[in-house]
């Protein structure tokens, strides 16, 4: 068993990505759950013991390299599987006059609390992870309708990088297929990723440390 106690870098990095050239590289493969937890044992896809014993509050993103053998080329590198996110920007609706912005962000909030929807509020967007079928949401948005409100669905690898580990933790850690989601029952079309408008209205910096790895 490999103990990993800290993160080499990320082969996205230049120097990395170039020294990974030709390596003999294997994937320790993570869903978002899995990826937000600081303590973890699991097995690489090939069968290699790992035992991840992170600093606390610490998460893993797709890519971070968990050990480097120099002398054989050989490396670990994490490969996390993220669901995509809803964004709902907000920007429209903060310009409109204050209390037709206030209903319509309160109506908001209702809606998604509704659903049972977990979200993380950050400057002008709220991240909404998907719980249920991407048609299904989108579907939920048409059905509230609020005046102003646009969103769009971008992959998890994407948004992580502006989340703090306790709100990856809330984004990524609850966002399962099982939900409570009251909204199964309507398809509307897919979004495709590109943003929508609603017009009705019804009333990683991540800093790697040096790792400290124990081979046994």
């Amino acid at each position: 068993m490999i103990i990993i106690e800290g993160i080499v870098g990320n082969s996205g990095e230049p120097d990395w990505a170039s020294r990974l050239e030709g390596a003999r590289v294997d994937w320790l493969v993570l869903d978002q759950w899995e990826a937000q937890k600081s303590r973890l044992r699991k097995a690489t896809e090939n069968d290699v013991e790992l035992a991840l014993s992170l600093d606390r509050n610490t998460h893993l993103h797709d890519g971070d390299i968990l050990f480097w053998n120099e002398r054989d080329h050989e490396a670990i590198v994490a490969r996390i599987n993220l669901k995509e996110v809803m964004v709902i920007d907000l920007t429209a609706i903060m310009e409109q006059p204050t209390e037709l912005a206030l209903r319509t962000m309160f109506e908001l909030g209702h809606a998604l609390g509704n659903q049972h929807w977990p979200a993380i509020v950050k400057s002008s967007r709220v991240f909404v992870p998907l719980t249920v079928d991407r048609k299904v949401m989108a579907s939920v948005m048409k059905t509230h309708a609020l005046p102003g409100i646009r969103y769009e669905f971008m992959p998890g690898a994407e948004v992580i990088p502006y989340m703090a580990p306790h709100e990856a933790r809330r984004l990524f850690g609850g966002a399962t297929e099982a939900s409570h989601s009251h909204g199964s029952r309507s398809h509307g079309p897919p979004p495709h990723g590109h943003e929508h408008e609603v017009n009705h209205h019804d009333g990683h910096d991540d800093t790697h440390e040096q790792p400290h790895v124990h081979g046994h």
